[in-house]
């Protein structure tokens, strides 16, 4: 166990060591330590009043104000996005404002911005409505300098063959001849406005039946859309006048009107009125325009001052909130005068942890300094990694399938090289692999820049940019291997050995091919490529190495298993786990490894698929030209012997074992020793992995045999179900290949033998779109979730459990912008 001063070890292969305390905080310095420890963030608390509710903790009534304030801010920052204002994100350093203050100043803030819109919203209704109107006046006067004209025309046509002379000043409908008797003549009234536009037609019918005909409308559509003094959206209108008589037509209209929201206005019909009407709104919309931008010019000044301050406000109240949150996980001491913590913190940060106890107490002028104790408990702690930049994408991997249980082998540590490899070796091309590298160095170049202004998909990117770069750097790696370059072969590492043996060969086969110089240095030699021998070669070596890999990681997986039970001490483990699964994997797909390796080593013409097969069916037969090396096949009959052994040797001790265990640990426990005779206080907690009274705990025989029976099932079916899936890599990287192939032959070089330069530029655009849609995108992901699930499935499986959880200090440095 590392002291208390030691630094971190930056391992990713264990977890942090950590340590249960207890901290005893006066009531006066409470808040100010905690915010201390919220700066130093190394301490997860843990609530010590679950059984309370939230209205029923001590600090409830901060909570709430708190949360009031967080309302005022998001309704600040609402009406700062409503006026294109964004909060200023630059350092500053303004005086310290007390939480009391800002309550007061964001209170007088929210009122003043209520009142100011409430006075624009009411001064635009009425600047809406005069716009409105005025389009009825110069709309409505229209239909009636029209309709007078027409009255004109139609009085001197008719001026002879009428005894009475018209009136000009008379209504506009025509009528008929009429009585001389006033009270018999009927007055013709009109109502005008404008109506939405799709609803005219509507509109229009309505009025007709409740009318039964008696009216007359006129409508003309508006030029553009008008701001609706309602709704305050743009919509399409029409004017229009309806003429009427009597009064109980007069109502029906109205109400029409209103129910298909009409905004209706009055029209003179006198004309020196209406010219007079027209120059007084003329006037007013002026007046009120400068007045509306006077308002919006006040109101941007208060937000623009808001956003300079919005961030520092925000941040201390979200501080404020989450120090007082946990302040309420503290369970208040029986006198009233202090408050007890409990929680969990690494080793390494004790000394930090009490100099910031030391800080608060003189900082608050505390006469009582705080206590700081370390706690012994068989409850499991948390697990906690030191990550950067650069690991913590890696270790992400991991932790979406499970965290790592405290101080269990983390795959993390061997992902960083693992994952990123598996994916070159199925998306191995050294062009595509040049063409991700230089995506993710803008990302990395400009990581400062870019670090807040992404969406959610790009940040995801953009937190895996590391990951990338390395997937890309191996892809290089992989793709010089194979001699791809957007599935064109180069001879970047000298002339390929081979050359034809007269000119009748043409490179349709390897049959006219001889050597004539020394091994292609490194990686596949060109002429292989385009030769009918590129297929059956590259499946050979692509699928092998898939073999290879893949038995690789399945026995670095068993040896962390090893690892895990030295390190928690479990001999049963050991003797019975570990040693039979590695005995029975390496009995046979390690021998198959070992055959591969040697045919390619001496060139041998062996079939590994017969050697491997008749190894179960005949064992004893002779091997004939199928054998590799002397005595091979007694080796292949210890094996086997190996391997059947192995099954029973997993199944069945570990059982019986465990209980012999579980029977000396039960009589053991009649007498007990006594214990941790330090300073430090023993105490007994139920939470994760609470293992302090398995030993009462009935021991089920038949459980355990079948739990372990399954174990034994399941690891002899998955290490040839395993073993088969990592050829998985041999099948997509031949995919890539072809894929390329065909984008680069059926699109490119056909566009190119056309001769035609239009031809060839969309060819050259389609071979684009479809090399970055489909070879950089969707082959990207899918060779990802494939590397993903080898590590997840295959490589995981045989050691890591992954029931652990994290590590969630107290921290203002990962403080939610999102309030709750």
């Amino acid at each position: 166990m590392r002291g208390e001063g030691c630094c971190p070890t930056m391992d990713l292969l264990r977890s942090e060591e950590m340590q249960l305390v207890q901290i005893i905080i006066p009531i006066e310095s409470s808040h100010l330590t905690l915010s201390y420890l919220g700066d130093l963030g190394l301490l997860q608390f843990k609530d010590l009043n679950a059984d309370k509710s939230p209205f029923q903790r001590t600090y409830a009534t901060q909570i709430k104000r708190c949360g009031e304030m967080a309302r005022k801010l998001r309704y600040l920052k609402e009406q700062m996005g409503k006026a294109g204002i964004v909060p200023s994100s630059l350092p500053q350093a303004p005086p310290k404002l007390d939480l009391d203050d800002l309550e007061i100043t964001l209170g007088e803030m929210e009122a003043e911005l209520i009142e100011v819109n409430a006075n624009s919203e009411k001064l635009q209704r009425t600047y809406n409505e005069l716009l409105e109107y005025d389009l009825v006046l110069q709309k409505a006067g229209e239909f009636f300098h029209t309709a007078q004209r027409s009255a004109v025309v139609q009085h001197r046509e008719t001026e002879g063959q009428q005894s009475a002379e018209a009136s000009l000043e008379s209504p506009l409908l025509h009528e008929q001849e009429m009585s001389t008797d006033p009270s018999k003549q009927v007055k013709v009234g009109f109502v005008s406005g404008l109506v939405p536009k799709e609803k005219a037609m509507g509109f229009e019918r309505i009025l007709f039946r409740a009318t039964r005909g008696n009216m007359f409308l006129r409508q003309e559509p508006v030029d553009t859309p008008v701001t609706d003094p309602v709704s305050g959206e743009k919509v399409a209108k029409n004017v229009f006048v309806v003429f009427f008589s009597g009064e109980r037509a007069k109502a029906k209209i109205l109400k029409i009107c209103e129910a298909f929201g009409a905004n209706r206005y009055h029209f003179p019909e006198e004309f020196s009125k209406q010219l007079q009407a027209l120059e007084e709104v003329s006037t007013k919309t002026k007046e009120l325009k400068t007045t509306i931008d006077l308002g919006l010019l006040h109101r941007d000044n208060i937000l623009k001052n808001i956003a300079s301050q919005y961030e520092q406000w925000s941040y201390l109240v979200r501080k404020e909130k989450s120090v007082y949150h946990t302040l309420n996980m503290l369970s208040l001491d029986v006198t009233k005068k202090c408050l007890v913590a409990e929680g969990w913190s690494p080793v390494f940060a004790t000394k930090k942890i009490k100099d910031a106890l030391h800080r608060a107490t003189v900082d608050s002028n505390s006469q009582v300094c705080s206590i700081f104790q370390v706690l012994q408990t068989k409850e499991l702690p948390p697990t906690y990694y030191q990550t950067n930049k650069f690991t913590s994408a890696f270790q992400e991997i991991v932790d979406a399938y499970g965290v790592a249980k405290y101080q269990e082998a983390n795959p993390g540590l061997f992902t960083i090289v693992t994952f990123p490899f598996l994916f070159a070796v199925m998306f191995g091309d050294w062009g595509h692999g040049i063409c991700l590298l230089l995506c993710t160095s803008i990302l990395i170049i400009r990581e400062k820049k870019y670090s807040s202004q992404l969406g959610d998909i790009m940040e995801m990117m953009f937190g895996g940019r590391y990951l990338i770069m390395m997937m890309a750097i191996f892809s290089i790696y992989t793709g010089l291997i194979y001699n791809e370059f957007f599935s064109v072969p180069f001879e970047l590492f000298g002339k390929s050995a081979y050359a034809c043996r007269d000119p009748s060969c043409s490179d349709t086969t390897t049959a006219g091919m001889i050597k004539v110089r020394p091994a292609y240095p490194f990686g596949v030699d060109p002429v292989w490529y385009g030769s009918r021998s590129e297929l059956p070669f590259l499946n050979s070596l692509k699928m092998k190495m898939s073999i290879l890999i893949g038995v690789s990681q399945m026995n670095l997986g068993i040896f962390l298993s090893y690892f895990n039970a030295k390190f928690f001490r479990n001999s049963i483990n050991v003797w019975f786990q570990f040693v039979p699964q590695l005995i029975f994997l390496n009995s046979l797909f390690g021998y198959l490894s070992l055959l591969i390796i040697i045919k390619w080593c001496t060139g041998s013409k062996a079939d590994l698929y017969h050697v491997m097969i008749y190894m179960f069916l005949s064992p004893t037969d002779e091997l004939g030209e199928n054998q590799l090396f002397p005595a091979q096949k007694m080796v292949q009959l210890v094996l086997l012997l190996l391997a059947f052994v192995s099954v029973p040797w997993m199944l069945l001790p570990k059982p019986f074992l465990l209980k012999r265990q579980h029977e000396q640990r039960h009589q053991g426990h009649q007498y007990t020793p006594l214990e941790n005779t330090d300073e430090s206080v023993e105490i007994e907690h139920v939470g994760h992995g609470n293992n302090s009274h398995d030993h009462d705990e009935e021991f089920e025989f038949g459980e355990v045999f079948v739990h372990q029976l399954i174990h034994t099932i399941e690891f002899v079916l998955g290490a040839v179900s395993n073993t088969a899936s990592y050829l998985r890599l041999w099948a997509l990287s031949l995919a890539h290949s072809e894929l390329s192939t065909v984008f680069y032959e059926k699109v490119l070089l056909l566009a190119w033998g056309f001769n035609n330069v239009i031809i060839l530029l969309v060819g050259i655009i389609v071979f684009v779109f479809a090399t970055i849609g489909v070879l950089l995108v969707m082959e990207t992901l899918s060779a990802f979730l494939h590397a993903m699930r080898l590590h997840w499935v295959e490589f995981q499986n045989k050691f890591y459990e992954g029931d652990g959880y994290k590590f969630a200090p107290f921290s203002f440095a990962i403080i939610s912008e999102e309030e709750e």
